[in-house]
Formats: C-alpha cells, sequence, structure tokens
C-alpha cells in the first residue's frame, strides 16, 4: 500500500537534527558542561543553538532565555494550528517540538516530540531531541530511556551515546555507566571528539 502523503506547512523544510552535550574542564578535571543542540534548516542557514548547564542541580539556562522573535511566534502559531487541523501530519508535529526546543519550552517540546513518535517510531534523531528536552525538564531517567530507544534503533548514533553518557556522569552521578557509554563510542569511532576538540579517549579519564 503506498504511504500516505504527509502534509508540511508553507515555508517549512524538515530539520535534520544533530544534538550534541558540549562539557568543559575546569582547573581539577570536568565539573560541568552545555548542553547543545543544532537544527539545520538548509545549507545556507547557519544551526541556531540552545546551551544549558550539565551539573545535575542546574536544570536552567543562565539568564532569561531570548525574547521569541516574530518570525518565530508565526511560525509556531502556523504549526499550532497545522497540528490541530491535522493531527496526522508527523512532519508537523516534528517542526513543532523543534520550535519549541529552540525557544526553551520543553513540556511542549516533549510532548510534540512524543505525538510524532508516535506516529513515526523510529526515529534516531527526534529521540535523541526527546532526550535532551526530557533532561531539561528534569527528567534525567526519561533523557537515559530516550537516547537508549535512539541507540537500538541506530547503534552508530554517536549523539545519543556521547549525551547518555553525560545525563549518567553529570544528571545520575553514574561514573561507571558514563563510561561505558564513552567506550562504546570510542569503539564505535575512535576518532570522535567532543565539540570543544577533545578526544573520547581523553574524554573518558576524564570523567
Amino acid at each position: 500500500m503506498a504511504r500516505q502523503e504527509e502534509k508540511v506547512v508553507a515555508g517549512y523544510v524538515k530539520k535534520e537534527t544533530m544534538l550534541v552535550f558540549v562539557f568543559v574542564g575546569v582547573v581539577v578535571g570536568f565539573l560541568g558542561g552545555v548542553l547543545y543542540s543544532a537544527f539545520k534548516t538548509g545549507p545556507s542557514v547557519p544551526p541556531s543553538a540552545i546551551q544549558q548547564s550539565a551539573a545535575p542541580q542546574a536544570q536552567q539556562p543562565a539568564g532569561q532565555p531570548a525574547p521569541m522573535s516574530a518570525e518565530q511566534a508565526q511560525r509556531m502559531l502556523a504549526l499550532e494550528r497545522e497540528v490541530a487541523a491535522n493531527p496526522g501530519n508527523v512532519e508537523a508535529w516534528t517542526q513543532l517540538g523543534h520550535l519549541y526546543f529552540d525557544t526553551d519550552k520543553p513540556g511542549k517540546a516533549i510532548s510534540a516530540y512524543v505525538k510524532s513518535l508516535e506516529l513515526s517510531p523510529g526515529n534516531a534523531d527526534v529521540l535523541t531531541d526527546l532526550g535532551v528536552m526530557y533532561r531539561r525538564n528534569g527528567q534525567p531517567e526519561e533523557a537515559i530511556n530516550a537516547f537508549d530507544k535512539a541507540i537500538a534503533i541506530n547503534p552508530r548514533h554517536e549523539q545519543s551515546r556521547y549525551n547518555k553518557g553525560i545525563v549518567l556522569r553529570y544528571d545520575l552521578n553514574d561514573r561507571d555507566g558514563a563510561v561505558a557509554a564513552w567506550e562504546g563510542l570510542a569503539a564505535l569511532n575512535p576518532a570522535f571528539r567532543t565539540p570543544n576538540g577533545v578526544s573520547i579517549s581523553e574524554a573518558i579519564k576524564e570523567l
């Protein structure tokens, strides 16, 4: 049976998501880091970023989130209307989740991503973004669950493995689990480097 054609809100293209957690070293090892997620909307559009502390007790970004732009507000309204009128539009749910992510609305992003995954299970990128939002929402166990699902779907999904290590180490204080997660990543890609340029082998030593 032919696949049902997906409706896409005018002016939107699918975002290819990649999530990474950045952790920074201080005088004695790594005490924390920042959570970073980039959504690429096209080859000529620079990625946007949302940052947050990786320390277990610091779930919110420092300072107030940037005000929503007029364009973001218009897109959000259009997408909210689209999913209300066409609740089976998986692409619109995914786009809406990304927009909630970018505007620091983790609870709403979680709901949108969950709906997207209900309609189209098996998207490791969406699961990874969902994990980030669970963490930002103060639900690290759910974040790990989302990352594990992404890894089960795509065992070579490097960002999920890296993010899992960050949450285990800095949110759940599970150093052994974090080491295991990153050793699995190193086995897949020994050349993997963290966003601040540290090799995965060195990063493991700093845990």
